[in-house]
């Protein structure tokens, strides 16, 4: 399946329907909601748009050939959660020690032309499959055992479902730009994926900082060259913590949404997912895994080979001119 031959036309591709439902969700980012505080955003989150490169991606072109272009990385200097979340540029620091990033930006944002075929990062099991106008539009999340999550957001379309376990490297969506800030950016934002990886319940940078491991395989996001020979065995979580994260939540709706959850494995990773795109309703947030696992090479770049062959930073020479 090479890339752009699933192209979504612009509804699709931004997640505007059912649009009574996304108004809605978008007003919960512009005004809050029940123990949510409003999105921050001003003149500095205008720094973020790439009129040259956004304008090509929505087309589906590439900006540079067989290139994933990496726009926006993960902030180690975020603002306070209760704050709200932030696209303000205030206090910003990627791994490098740069500044492509901006406040609250918890991920990665892997630039493609929309259309693009998404993969799973490393084999694994899909948790949830949600569209959320608000905060990421269409998003995939995918346990991978041992204590890593991980999340595919903006996407256009998703191919995969509910537990479906996926070998490394399978085609999970067809990427978009859907969710609030695709629909008010439009079409000088740059259509991405944002890359979410979680270790051990909390946000981390797949990249690695000095003294770190990174999460990448060989270092660096590379497209996936072998899906065979790995075993994949879901997360295991203490159950004592999850009751205590649950019990804790503010929002009595929340609350009673996953205390609904039979199964007590998908009550725990769908704890996981709420604790990280609202954590201001949960005051208490141990490791529900029970477990500290250590960062270790298990990920890669979440696109074909047959279509990406590299990763390139778009404030690195090269990165900023088109091939």
């Amino acid at each position: 399946m090479e890339p752009n031959t699933l192209r979504p036309r612009l509804p699709e591709a931004m997640g505007l329907l059912p649009v009574r439902e996304r108004w809605a969700q978008a007003k919960i980012a512009l005004r809050g909601e029940e123990d949510v505080p409003p999105s921050k955003f001003g003149l500095s989150s205008l720094a973020m748009l790439r009129p040259r490169i956004g304008i090509r991606l929505w087309r589906g072109r590439p900006w540079i050939e067989r290139a994933v272009l990496l726009t926006n990385l993960f902030n180690h200097r975020q603002t306070p959660t209760e704050l709200g979340w932030s696209v303000l540029r205030t206090q910003v620091e990627d791994f490098r020690g740069g500044d492509m990033t901006y406040d609250s930006h918890n991920g990665t944002d892997l630039s493609i032309p929309v259309g693009t075929t998404v993969t799973t990062a490393a084999p694994g099991q899909v948790v949830q499959v949600i569209s959320e106008f608000n905060r990421g539009g269409l998003k995939i999340f995918i346990d991978h055992g041992r204590g890593l999550m991980t999340c595919y957001a903006h996407l256009a379309r998703a191919l995969v479902e509910p537990g479906q376990v996926l070998e490394r490297g399978q085609p999970i969506a067809v990427s978009g730009y859907s969710g609030l800030d695709g629909f008010v950016t439009f079409p000088f934002g740059v259509p991405h994926v944002h890359f979410n990886t979680w270790l051990n319940g909390v946000p981390v940078d797949p990249f690695a900082r000095e003294g770190e491991e990174s999460l990448w395989r060989g270092g660096v996001p590379l497209p996936p060259d072998s899906a065979q020979g790995e075993r994949f065995e879901p997360s295991t979580y203490d159950a004592e913590a999850v009751h205590e994260v649950v019990a804790a939540c503010k929002t009595e709706s929340v609350r009673a949404k996953l205390e609904a959850v039979e199964s007590p494995d998908q009550r725990a990773a769908l704890t996981v997912i709420e604790m990280n795109y609202y954590p201001t309703r949960f005051p208490a947030q141990p490791n529900v895994y029970g477990t500290a696992w250590d960062r270790a090479p298990r990920l890669d770049l979440p696109f074909l080979a047959s279509a990406f062959d590299r990763a390139v930073f778009v404030d690195e020479p090269g990165g900023a001119t088109p091939s």
